[in-house]
């Protein structure tokens, strides 16, 4: 049986129609896939400024602490001993601990100790533990005066 023009015609716009029927929210899907995508690229993006953050933190305290071991070496060089008055260790150790102006280090503290076998070398040791570091790893900078 042959169909009409009309037929055909009418037939062709159902078979439209159901494929159409069946991709209803298609779309709808599409963009929250995307969405989601989206999203977890930019949580990664936020992790990656927080790791940034930290790392430069860190950098900045193990500058500072560098600083602290020159200034304390030039001091045992001027006086050509390594040997320190106390009053002028108590003051580094004041100024290594002083965080309210941000020129110590947090929880920083000094440990100047003569090294066994020579007459005038010692170890500085300047610690601290940064305060966001969950595990309370201890951070130190070591520096040996020989004179």
């Amino acid at each position: 049986m042959a169909l009409t023009r009309q037929q055909a015609g009418f037939r062709r716009k159902v078979r439209q129609a159901g494929a159409a029927r069946g991709q209803r929210g298609l779309a709808l899907i599409e963009a929250l896939v995307s969405i989601l995508i989206f999203a977890f690229g930019i949580l990664g993006l936020m992790g990656l400024a927080a790791s940034a953050i930290n790392y430069s933190v860190d950098a900045e305290d193990r500058t500072r602490a560098s600083l602290f071991a020159n200034d304390i070496a030039s001091a045992m060089w001027l006086n050509g001993t390594v040997t320190v008055p106390a009053t002028q260790l108590a003051t580094w150790q004041t100024n290594i601990a002083n965080t309210t102006l941000s020129t110590g280090l947090p929880s920083g503290t000094l440990t100047i100790t003569a090294t066994a076998g020579t007459t005038n070398s010692a170890d500085i040791l300047i610690t601290w533990v940064q305060p966001w570091d969950k595990t309370t790893t201890t951070r130190q900078f070591t520096t040996r005066v020989i004179l």
